[in-house]
C-alpha cells in the first residue's frame, strides 16, 4: 500500500492567495488536520516574489512592476527573487518527521526534490543534479552576488546542460517543512531585468549576458512546445514515482478556504508584510 497525500492544482491564483494557501496548508498539517500535500499552481497576473530576507527597495524597481502590471509579494521562505510568469509553481508540504526524510536542509531539499528530476525525464529531458565542484563556488553560494534567483544554480538545484531549469527555496516551522519552487517554461530575459535595480547599466548589460548561459527554460530545450498541462502530468507522476506515494485530488473545506482568506488579507495583501525590510 503506497502512502497517501493530498494533491491540490490551484490553477492561476493571484500572488498573495498562493502565499497564503502554501502556508495555511503547513498550519493545517502541523495540526495534523491533513496529510502531507503536493500543490500546483501558476500566478495571475504575472508576479514577482522575493526572499523572506531580501530587501524590497534596494534590489526592486517599483516603477518598472507597475507600468507593466506584475504583481509582487514576499515568500515565506529564503532565496533571491523570482518572476513568475511562464511556469508551474509547486509546492510540497511535508512533516519532519516523515519516514526516510534527512534532517539536514540540503538532504531534505534532494530527497524532496527528486520528483522534480523524474517529472523532467518524463518530459525527455536530461536534468541532474548540480553539486558545486570547487570551494569557489561554494563561497559564491553563501554570499550571492545578485539578487536574481535565476543568476546561479545552488546545491543540488535542477539543471539541464549545465543551466539551471527549476528554483527552490525551503523553511521549516512547527515541525513542518515547505519546499517550493517554479519550473520555467518560458523566460523572457529583459522583462526579468528590467524589474532590478543595478549600479550601473554595464551591470545590468553583463547580467543580461550571463543569464541565458546560466538558466534556461524548457521550451528552449525542445523541438516541441510543452504545456502547463503536460507539466502537471510529468511531474505529478514524478513525485508519485520518487516518494512511493499515491497523490489524491483534495478541495479545502469551506472553513479552511475561510483560513487562507484571513491569512491573506492579514499577512500577504498587506504592505506591512511585503516591503518590511
Amino acid at each position: 500500500m503506497k502512502t497517501k497525500w493530498y494533491f491540490i492544482n490551484s490553477g492561476p491564483c493571484s500572488p498573495s492567495y498562493n502565499m497564503a494557501l502554501d502556508e495555511a496548508l503547513l498550519e493545517f498539517h502541523s495540526k495534523g488536520e491533513i496529510p502531507p500535500v503536493i500543490r500546483f499552481y501558476q500566478w495571475n497576473p504575472p508576479t514577482l516574489s522575493i526572499g523572506y530576507f531580501q530587501r524590497a527597495h534596494r534590489d526592486i524597481d517599483f516603477q518598472a512592476l507597475k507600468a507593466q502590471n506584475i504583481g509582487f509579494v514576499r515568500r515565506p521562505t529564503g532565496g533571491r527573487a523570482v518572476l513568475h510568469d511562464s511556469e508551474l509553481t509547486y509546492s510540497i508540504i511535508v512533516t519532519e518527521q516523515y519516514p526516510n526524510l534527512p534532517e539536514s536542509v540540503t538532504e531534505a531539499y534532494r530527497f524532496l526534490s527528486e520528483g522534480l528530476l523524474k517529472g523532467f525525464h518524463h518530459l525527455g529531458l536530461d536534468a541532474y543534479f548540480s553539486v558545486p565542484d570547487t570551494e569557489e563556488k561554494q563561497e559564491i553560494l553563501k554570499k550571492p552576488k545578485s539578487a536574481v534567483c535565476f543568476d546561479a544554480p545552488s546545491w543540488y538545484e535542477l539543471v539541464v546542460e549545465g543551466k539551471k531549469v527549476a528554483g527552490s527555496a525551503q523553511t521549516r516551522q512547527k515541525g513542518v517543512v515547505l519546499q517550493h519552487g517554479a519550473i520555467l517554461l518560458d523566460l523572457d530575459e529583459d522583462k526579468l531585468l528590467s524589474l532590478f535595480k543595478f549600479p550601473s547599466e554595464e551591470a545590468k548589460q553583463k547580467m543580461r549576458e550571463q543569464l541565458p548561459e546560466r538558466a534556461v527554460a524548457i521550451n528552449r530545450l525542445t523541438d516541441r512546445r510543452i504545456t502547463i498541462e503536460e507539466c502537471i502530468e510529468a511531474f505529478k507522476k514524478g513525485f508519485e514515482e520518487a516518494l512511493q506515494i499515491e497523490l489524491v485530488p483534495y478541495e479545502l473545506t469551506e472553513e479552511q478556504e475561510r483560513l487562507v482568506k484571513r491569512l491573506e488579507e492579514e499577512k500577504y495583501a498587506n504592505d506591512e508584510w511585503n516591503f518590511r525590510r
